[in-house]
């Protein structure tokens, strides 16, 4: 059975945690890590909230800018070591962004709510899985951070589905491919871990342990 392959997170867990996609690593690459991460996503948080109210109470489509906000705002800290005392808030309050964007804009254009619910399912167990996987060191390969779009671009997709006119179809294609995207890399990740690696890492943070 092939084994996964054991590689480090090279700029730190908390940075992996937010799950960046192709567009917020470039706009990182831009500023090489001299912007804090934690004030722009904050502020990010705020503009994207203001236009979230005014674009579904007043229908004015200003909702669907907020990707677009939030990605100039917080998309450049994404090359910040996260090393400040609350930059582990970051990753909570993209989490935060994105999902509260994705059903604000489902509820509010007449999609299903059980459609807006599975496509958030796919995103939650993405994450959580995630943060598991960093847990028991037991890294994800580079290419699904791009494969997956990161919160950037899953957030602008349905932008562009909104300003098409195709929100429910799009929530139906975004979500059947995260699922299967993330069921099945997840499902072969894990069937191919090495157990010894974990418990060796187990084994390693309990030295007083007897024998």
């Amino acid at each position: 059975m092939t084994t996964v392959h054991m590689t480090p997170v090279p700029t730190g867990t908390v940075v992996a945690y937010r799950d960046d996609g192709p567009l917020s690593r470039a706009m990182g690459m831009l500023v090489a890590g001299q912007l804090p991460p934690l004030p722009p996503a904050v502020a990010g948080t705020f503009v994207t909230g203001v236009l979230l109210v005014i674009g579904v109470a007043g229908a004015d489509g200003l909702a669907v800018f907020a990707p677009a906000v939030t990605l100039l705002l917080a998309g450049p800290g994404s090359s910040h070591p996260h090393d400040g005392r609350l930059d582990w808030l970051v990753p909570p309050i993209l989490r935060l962004i994105e999902y509260t964007f994705i059903a604000a804009c489902g509820f509010a254009n007449g999609v299903p709510p059980v459609l807006v619910f599975v496509l958030l399912g796919a995103l939650a167990f993405h994450h959580y899985d995630l943060v598991y996987r960093l847990r028991q060191r037991v890294y994800p390969p580079p290419w699904l951070a791009t494969a997956g779009l990161g919160w950037d671009g899953r957030m602008i997709v349905v932008s562009v589905f909104a300003l098409a006119g195709w929100l429910t179809g799009g929530f139906v294609l975004l979500a059947l491919y995260l699922w299967a995207m993330f069921g099945w890399e997840s499902l072969t990740c894990w069937l191919a871990a090495p157990a010894t690696g974990v418990e060796a890492d187990t084994s390693a943070a309990e030295p007083g342990t007897r024998e």
